[in-house]
């Protein structure tokens, strides 16, 4: 009678096992701690990617699942990668030897926008070749950039367009968008994105908004420069409402103590317009200081009309360089003073690490003369120490607010952000918690730039993963040093394929140029 009700079992046994689905898979992640980059609740779901996308997610007890590898996530973080929504890293993608993409790479982050604050790199067609010719380490998302379509047509003059520019302008953003781009970007605290009105850039968003594409923006001010942040934050708004297309606002910030407290009525202004049924979000860094070249941070816009020879020029003209000097010290001051201003970047290496105030004192002149003795060298890169905390922890807490780096050289923040948030503010100083820093570095991202079917553990998705561990998932760069990695990261996996494995980068680049389909 036992060996029958043994025989019993075995058949039930096979009988199970026949009847469970058969899943071959690539890679298969199990005992992990998975965050979908959606629910606010973690889950136990093994993984399974088979070639570039994901083909299930489950408890594997339930099918017949074999892998070719399965990776043991057993006390680590799974989550969808990282979509980093505003970078510069299309300066590392142009080079093959700089490609790979570590700094964005190491932070968790599988898909980088770029294009942003009105600078784009030109054709797109041109540098999406190019990337896919010596291959890219991330993803990469392209927008086209209002001031590089501007100087294409317009130069860098200080003056407005005419019907017949903005008819060229908008022949060029249509060339762009043709190619693949996701949306326009604008900088119009820069030259010459500062020398358009609004109209302007509304023409350009309509036809933006004619492929579906998106209007990310470098507000016309994030202080009290010329209009004001507040009066900034409305345009963009206004541009929204008449072009009819989302708009996301970039590194949202309250730039010194001029606009200091903002936070309150930027948030009321947001959510009225998303009342008005207008798509308004934003990202921001982690980080209270912003990074800017030195010209554009208090060099005054006037006088740079026509690009750095202009405003040398105009500086060296008796009639005018005392008004120069006038502007700059109070943009200076605006900035919270030269000791606030710490060089990160220059052709003269004495000037790095060093304040602007220090530099006066070593050229024996003013905080303004010293500007331009430092400008002449070459171009001089600024942290900005001018933001309040209050105003941080307000705008990351807003379900609109989703993750940036604005990753740039010489801020910590290229190698940084995303670790950075998570070890500060989720871990020690609990301002979110670790799936709404998931969610707002993924899904959410992916929402607000249309990027189908990635920022989701979700099958039939595009495999970008990463793993990480909780303990020690950390930023090490800082405004000494900021080029160090962040550690912790154990695997990213970018469109089903392994690029870092065991926290170490094993050369493959398995990015890919995403392109916008209408």
């Amino acid at each position: 009678m036992r060996q029958f009700c043994s025989l019993l079992t075995v058949l039930s046994v096979l009988l199970l096992s026949c009847g469970k689905e058969k899943i071959e898979v690539d890679i298969l992640i199990v005992n992990g701690t998975v965050y979908d980059g959606k629910s606010i609740d973690s889950s136990a779901n093994s993984i399974g990617i088979k070639d570039d996308k994901i083909v299930f997610i489950g408890n594997v007890e339930d099918v017949s699942i074999t892998s070719k590898k399965t990776i043991d996530a057993s006390g680590l973080i799974v989550s969808p990668g990282f979509i980093d929504p505003h970078t510069h890293a299309d300066r590392d993608l142009n080079v093959a030897k700089t490609s790979h993409n570590q700094p964005f790479l190491f932070q968790g982050i599988t898909t980088v926008i770029v294009g942003n604050d009105g600078d784009s790199f030109y054709p797109a067609s041109k540098y999406i070749d190019l990337y896919e010719t010596h291959g890219i380490g991330t993803n990469a998302v392209l927008l086209v950039g209002h001031g590089t379509i501007r100087e294409q047509v317009m130069g860098k003059s200080d003056r407005k367009a005419t019907a017949d520019d903005i008819t060229k302008m908008k022949a060029l953003v249509a060339q762009e968008m043709n190619s693949g781009a996701f949306g326009i970007s604008t900088g119009l605290f820069y030259s010459p994105g500062s020398y358009s009105n609004t109209e302007e850039v509304i023409a350009l968003a309509k036809s933006v908004a004619e492929y579906g594409g998106v209007y990310d923006t470098h507000l016309r001010d994030e202080s009290s420069y010329t209009v004001g942040l507040v009066p900034a934050i409305e345009e963009a708004i206004e541009i929204g409402r008449q072009a009819k297309l989302p708009i996301h606002i970039s590194h949202i910030k309250c730039l010194g103590v001029d606009v200091w407290h903002q936070s309150d009525s930027i948030i009321k202004l947001v959510g009225d317009a998303q009342k008005e049924g207008i798509s308004i979000t934003a990202n921001q860094y982690p980080y209270d200081a912003s990074a800017t070249g030195l010209k554009a941070a208090v060099a005054p816009r006037w006088a740079e009309s026509g690009g750095k020879d202009s405003l040398f020029i105009r500086y060296h003209n008796k009639d005018l360089k005392q008004r120069i000097l006038k502007d700059t010290k109070t943009n200076i001051t605006r900035r919270g003073g030269p000791d606030k201003l710490l060089i990160v970047k220059s052709e003269d290496s004495a000037f790095i690490g060093k304040t602007l105030l220090d530099i006066s004192k070593m050229l024996n002149t003013s905080p303004e003369e010293a500007v331009f003795k430092a400008l002449e060298s070459g171009y001089v890169r600024v942290a900005s120490f001018n933001m309040n905390t209050k105003d941080i922890h307000k705008f990351m807490q807003q379900s609109w607010v989703v993750t940036g780096s604005d990753g740039n050289t010489g801020h910590p923040r290229k190698y940084g952000s995303f670790p950075r948030k998570y070890n500060k503010y989720v871990k020690e100083d609990q301002v979110i918690n670790l799936a709404t820093f998931i969610n707002n570095s993924t899904s959410k991202t992916a929402e607000i730039f249309k990027i189908s079917k990635r920022g989701q553990l979700l099958e039939g998705n595009f495999a970008d993963i990463i793993i990480f561990n909780p303990e020690n998932f950390r930023d090490k760069a800082d405004y000494k040093d900021a080029f160090q990695l962040s550690i912790g990261l154990e695997y990213s996996i970018i469109n089903g394929q392994i690029s870092i494995e065991n926290g170490k980068f094993n050369d493959e680049l398995n990015g890919r140029v995403l392109k916008k389909t209408r």
